[in-house]
């Protein structure tokens, strides 16, 4: 055995790899390094703006991933190993994936901006997608609803937020709309003191913006009043309800009548 040959070949290995060996290990060291400063800067930025906490887990994951692939492709390429192939077949999966979670990328991108832009959160009452009811759950796929009747609603994130979305929390309160019909043989002016005087008369209803009662409309057999009410959004069903059962008392007590429909029977003698 020649063993001088193996030591001029090992000798020759180390002068050629060595040195890239070297050269690897280090863009390892430190490019590690500045990726958890990269992260940790991320992590911050997304602290200050408030993002939440599902979507900044996810987010820091998938771009940590995402540079530690880059991360490892320049060090195989420091090495001397031809990445051009590496990264083809990196290309290709990429796409693969897509292709066949197209609908699930969607959704995981109409989540991510729901969570950074923030048209809704947890607790607001929303009307989106034909479902109305409070926000139960925001994950990076699917939201959660809890409709009026209890009844958990999942909408897809996707059709979520490409879709109109009526928030009725934004603002913190609500208008009531009711209309209140009365006989034509009754006084307008007392009929709206009468319907002014129930609103005014329940604390729910807020005084600024104030309560609004207007002739709406002079129907075929009733004059109708708009009956306006501004609310909290927590009070809104029973300020709904109490109302419409205070404006029978009071229209009753008054000798105001409330037109119904009659059924007129007409015989002819055969």
């Amino acid at each position: 055995m020649d063993v001088q040959k193996w030591i001029d070949k090992g000798y020759e290995l180390i002068v050629d790899f060595g040195p890239k060996v070297l050269a690897a290990i280090a863009i390892w060291i430190i490019g590690s390094l500045i990726i958890k400063s990269l992260l940790r800067g991320v992590r911050k930025v997304m602290e200050k703006r408030d993002y939440d906490e599902s979507l900044k887990k996810f987010l820091l994951n998938l771009l940590g991933w995402v540079l530690k692939v880059v991360l490892i492709v320049v060090v195989l390429g420091t090495v001397g190993i031809e990445t051009t192939s590496f990264a083809a077949i990196l290309a290709a999966a990429g796409l693969a994936v897509g292709l066949a979670l197209q609908g699930s990328l969607a959704n995981f991108a109409g989540g991510v901006l729901i969570m950074i832009f923030k048209p809704i959160k947890i607790g607001d009452l929303i009307e989106a997608q034909g479902e109305l009811g409070v926000v139960k759950e925001i994950e990076i796929f699917t939201t959660k609803l809890l409709t009026p009747t209890n009844k958990e609603v999942i909408i897809p994130n996707g059709a979520l937020s490409n879709g109109n979305i009526v928030n009725y929390s934004t603002e913190g309160i609500l208008r009531l709309d009711m209309v209140f019909g009365v006989s034509y043989d009754a006084d307008i002016k007392e009929t709206k003191d009468i319907l002014m005087s129930v609103l005014e008369s329940n604390p729910q209803v807020l005084k600024d913006p104030s309560p609004l009662v207007n002739v709406t409309e002079l129907a075929d057999s009733s004059v109708n009043f708009a009956v306006r009410p501004w609310v909290k959004i927590e009070d809104y069903w029973d300020v709904h309800f109490s109302t419409h059962e205070k404006v029978k008392i009071a229209l009753d007590a008054a000798g105001i009548e409330i037109p119904y429909p009659h059924a007129v029977e007409i015989q002819k003698e055969g």
